[in-house]
């Protein structure tokens, strides 16, 4: 009897302690990829809004932009330092997000600032458009991460090479980076 009950309470502790006669190693999931999303508003006597999400790809990070109420034409498009839009002008999100301390730069530059995304164009009724895949700007917590800062858009088209911001004008909208639900 001693023996019956010392292996009941041996079955019962393996069981507490989650054996099942299988291999105890978690089956990974496939892990969903990251995701982030910027809502854009309005600066103070502006009328541009939209949204540009990233999507963290094998690759680089793919950005997908949606803005209203442009002028039409190229207008500078950029990840400021901070994350924070509370200025009525956005002066607040600080200057372009460039920890590597690279000149400024187009999108396709191998020196630029990490947040040098280069223009946005609009057509004739305000509407920009914009998707490529960015190789300089992460999603994880690395001194690259876009999370937590800021998109920026300008009043007008980044020339691509003056420093520290290629003379793209006023801010005319302004939206958090923050982490997006993968699903």
């Amino acid at each position: 009897m001693n023996s019956f009950k010392a292996s009941v309470i041996a079955l019962i502790c393996l069981f507490a302690l989650g054996f099942t006669g299988q291999s105890q190693t978690p089956a990974k999931k496939p892990s969903a990829p990251l995701k982030a999303v910027a809502v854009l508003h309005p600066t103070a006597d502006s009328k541009v809004s939209g949204t540009v999400i990233f999507t963290e790809e094998a690759d680089g990070v793919q950005v997908r932009a949606e803005i209203t109420g442009l002028t039409p034409g190229n207008h500078g498009f950029h990840v400021h330092e901070f994350g924070d839009c509370s200025a009525a002008d956005a002066s607040s999100a600080g200057a372009h997000f460039n920890p590597t301390d690279n000149p400024h730069a187009g999108p396709d530059a191998a020196e630029r600032h990490v947040g040098d995304m280069g223009n946005v164009e609009a057509d004739g009724s305000g509407k920009a458009t914009l998707e490529y895949v960015d190789h300089q700007i992460s999603l994880t917590n690395d001194q690259r991460s876009v999370i937590g800062r800021s998109v920026v858009v300008h009043a007008k088209a980044d020339d691509l090479k003056s420093q520290p911001s290629g003379d793209s004008g006023a801010r005319v909208a302004c939206g958090v980076i923050g982490r997006a639900n993968s699903k």
